[in-house]
């Protein structure tokens, strides 16, 4: 990946952190996009102070931007990580209007503006890898407006995805299992369900986010 250009959206959470790091630790010039501006300074310190770009996942102009601006920055942009999501549970009765909403703004807005002003600046053999999760292929009790986000980013990924291959843009849907990084204990609304034991989040983010970027740039 030595002199790729990568924008990593969700970069101040558990995965897009382990993502930022490893791609930038392999040689790419990494730009880093999330929520809390000093928080990802503070990220941005060890990996050679790349750029920083704070947003508002509310804000979907904003979220559509933040790849062309990550592009001025680094002088192109070869592959983009969405990895930002809220976790919400409780049965549909019980979750309010606006966590639903909340759910859908952060989970499914969100990740489709940023990916919709990426392609913008995206040419032929860069790639697009944005976590859904688990959630979409196994539904739990307690999960109805959880998954429901995640599955609606999902469809859109893969008609995304056969649009534009004709242009050459490789986008991955990352079906991340439940990791160990405590993602449910912060959830937005709700408490999370008994949950089997996580797997190792650089495991799994080496294989399932790094991977398909390195074969794209391959």
């Amino acid at each position: 990946m030595a002199g790729g250009k990568v924008l990593v959206v969700g970069a101040t959470g558990a995965v897009g952190g382990l993502a930022s790091e490893i791609l930038a630790h392999r040689g790419a010039s990494v730009a880093l996009a999330g929520r809390d501006a000093s928080r990802l300074t503070e990220r941005s310190i060890p990996l050679g102070g790349c750029p920083c770009l704070p947003f508002d996942a509310y804000d979907l102009e904003g979220c559509a931007a933040l790849a062309p601006r990550a592009a001025q920055a680094l002088g192109g942009l070869d592959a983009l990580i969405i990895a930002i999501g809220v976790a919400g549970f409780g049965r549909a009765e019980e979750v309010t209007n606006a966590a639903a909403e909340h759910l859908l703004a952060v989970n499914a807005l969100a990740p489709m503006a940023v990916a919709r002003g990426a392609l913008g600046v995206m040419a032929a053999g860069s790639t697009i890898a944005v976590v859904t999760g688990a959630i979409v292929e196994k539904p739990m009790r307690g999960m109805a407006d959880y998954t429901a986000s995640k599955a609606a980013l999902a469809a859109w990924l893969g008609v995304v995805r056969r649009e534009q291959r004709t242009r050459g843009i490789a986008v991955v849907d990352v079906r991340m299992p439940h990791l160990d990084t405590g993602f449910a204990d912060r959830a937005v609304i709700g408490k999370a369900p008994r949950l089997p034991t996580g797997l190792d989040a650089y495991a799994a983010v080496e294989e399932l986010v790094v991977q398909p970027i390195l074969a794209g740039a391959a």
